[in-house]
């Protein structure tokens, strides 16, 4: 009789071995990790049955030692009050961030924050101990890793990590990093709005649109869902990457220590204070006043005190959520549902308002704190091959266009915002002077016409390029996005074959206007922009006849032409490029035109010239 070998649940050999796989929700204020198990996905508690690990992390130097402990969670939460200037929370704000965008974040903030070598804010400990946001999260990571490897009895194959729809590139590929130095690999990034339509099954539910309103500790998101013949597809996606609820911590938190006569500089008060405010609001959630003491004053707060210093975040939310809908093309009346996701979705207000805004009661039945995590796991699953890729189809897209700089400054777009990735798309070029060698490539992203509007990702140059006339060369520049969001980018002249390409890692550093505005400025500047863009457009056309006509007065004009008819063109090109100069799209036009109709005759005598020279030595037969 044969025995068969029976294997605990998740350790089972091949043919049939279950990989081990999770899904991260790295967030602002808690993050989690959950995992498939027995075709469940579900959170995994620590030994005290505490599902979320608080983003704080507490940096401890033994005394004579160079050895560091790192405490991350709930005992480093309970020493923000006692030793604030030895932890480090909200470090998500900070990630793909420079020193610059960190205004908002000081007002609060117990860390002393430089610029390190990265270009990214370093956090100055008052050990000495300096952490810049990447360690920071990367020792969070470790240890929700160790959490799962503890629970699941082996090593982790690979995870999914969330981030905001709205992250950037800089933001995405500093996440990456953490997951690198954590030693996880990364089966991808995904957005949370998306994790979340995961978990709930929109993705195997009936055809429809659908919102994904997910406000976090310290980012909101807002993504407008379609499911159409088993396809999940982003419509559009909007948010603000410095904004949650932190935010409402910070306003109840300012009222506290405007009551307690708190000064600026004392940052355990203001520390003490943000803890308090967190506890106010979680309080009001369930009823409605709550006796407060903070320091020497004592008082009262009631759940419509609370609501009324909010309320002006809150309505931050849905403008985005107005917004995004119209890129969308979508209107309120078509959205069939409504998810809420993050902590901060439990506060009353914001329920009442989504519902109000959206005109459909909104889903909160699955843990608002968990439904991103969940569906990261769902999803880790289906990559690390437990399940068929055909179990879901995602399709994100990208936030913002991605261009390449043109003469005049000018940026054409050649992957638009909201196009679902992964995504390749490819644009041909060409040379702007006869015996161009070179070509410099200029990355940028972002919705305005020029490109000092525009956000600049990378540079680089693809040398060795045959020598032609100008147009002569065929330049194809291909950009290619993954599916976390991060872009490639090659340059070859077809002719030669000759190639030069770039992946974009970006400087850390997009400032808080660059992300919220760049849209917004989009739609108010776009009637200005296009004028602008007609006139730069222009301003080449005219450089590049300046250009070609100069050099063919250089090369033969003297014997062709006569002194009269040479002076003439000659004095047209002087008033072109005075007149180019000016502000004029027509006055450059007509000049152009001048210059043109001055040199056909010019043109005609060079071609005929040309097959002259030609035809030398050759019989008409020959030919």
């Amino acid at each position: 009789m044969a025995l068969l070998q029976i294997s605990e649940p998740g350790q089972s050999t091949e043919p049939h071995q279950h990989k081990l796989a999770a899904g991260i929700d790295l967030g602002t204020t808690n993050s989690l990790i959950a995992t498939v198990r027995s075709g469940k996905a579900e959170t995994l508690a620590d030994a005290n049955g505490k599902h979320t690990v608080p983003s704080v992390v507490h940096y401890v130097k033994q005394d004579g030692s160079d050895e560091l402990e790192i405490v991350v969670g709930h005992k480093a939460k309970e020493q923000q009050a006692i030793e604030p200037g030895n932890v480090i929370s909200s470090i998500k704000r900070l990630m793909g961030r420079g020193l610059a965008d960190m205004d908002k974040i000081k007002e609060f903030s117990a860390n002393k924050l430089v610029e390190s070598e990265s270009g990214m804010p370093g956090v100055v400990l008052d050990n000495g101990i300096e952490k810049n946001p990447v360690e920071v999260s990367s020792d969070i990571l470790r240890t929700l890793a160790d959490r799962a490897e503890e629970t699941l009895g082996g090593e982790l194959g690979g995870v999914v990590i969330t981030v905001p729809a709205y992250f950037d590139e800089a933001q995405r590929q500093a996440t990456k990093d953490s997951a690198q130095l954590a030693g996880l690999k990364v089966l991808r990034l995904l957005n949370e709005p998306t994790a979340a339509a995961v978990a709930y099954g929109l993705d195997t539910g009936s055809e429809g649109i659908h919102a994904i309103y997910d406000l976090g500790g310290g980012t909101f998101d807002i993504s407008i869902l379609r499911l159409q013949k088993g396809v999940f597809e982003v419509l559009a996606t909007g948010g603000d990457s410095a904004l949650g609820g932190d935010d409402f911590d910070r306003a109840i938190a300012q009222y506290l220590v405007e009551q307690a006569k708190v000064e600026s500089d004392d940052r355990r008060a203001h520390q003490l204070a943000m803890i308090k405010a967190r506890d106010i609001k979680e309080a009001l959630t369930d009823t409605d006043t709550v006796d407060v003491n903070f320091l020497d004053w004592s008082g009262q707060m009631s759940r419509d005190q609370i609501e009324e210093i909010i309320a002006p975040i809150v309505d931050k939310t849905l403008l985005s959520c107005r917004r995004t809908l119209k890129d969308a093309g979508v209107k309120v009346d078509e959205v069939d549902k409504v998810v809420m996701v993050g902590g901060s979705t439990r506060v009353p207000l914001v329920r009442e308002k989504v519902e109000k805004h959206f005109k459909v009661p909104p889903l909160t039945d699955i843990d608002p704190d968990k439904v991103v995590a969940i569906g990261a796991a769902i999803q880790a699953n289906v990559l690390i091959g437990n399940k068929s890729d055909d179990d879901m189809l995602l399709l994100d897209v990208i936030p913002l266009s991605l261009g390449v700089e043109t003469m005049g400054g000018l940026a054409e777009k050649i992957i638009p915002r909201n196009t679902p990735i992964p995504i390749a798309k490819a644009q041909e070029f060409t040379t702007f002077k006869d015996g161009q060698t070179a070509m410099a490539i200029h990355v940028v992203q972002g919705e305005r016409e020029l490109v000092e509007d525009c956000r600049s990702l990378a540079r680089f140059e693809l040398r060795g390029i045959p020598p032609m006339v100008a147009g002569a060369a065929r330049i194809k520049v291909t950009y290619q996005v993954d599916a976390d969001g991060l872009l490639q980018v090659l340059a070859e002249e077809t002719t030669s074959g000759v190639k030069a390409d770039i992946t974009v890692k970006p400087s850390y550093g997009l400032s808080d206007d660059q992300i919220t505005n760049m849209l917004q400025s989009s739609f108010s500047h776009a009637e200005g922009d296009m004028g602008a863009r007609m006139l730069r457009e222009q301003k080449v056309e005219a450089a590049r006849v300046i250009e070609a006509v100069t050099a063919a007065l250089s090369e033969n004009g003297k014997e062709l032409l006569s002194e009269d008819e040479y002076a003439a063109i000659q004095s047209s090109l002087e008033q072109l490029n005075q007149t180019s100069q000016g502000e004029s799209i027509e006055a450059i036009e007509n000049a152009i035109e001048v210059v043109e109709k001055n040199s056909n005759e010019f043109a005609s005598r060079r071609m005929d010239a040309s097959i002259a020279k030609a035809l030398v030595g050759h019989e008409v037969d020959d030919i």
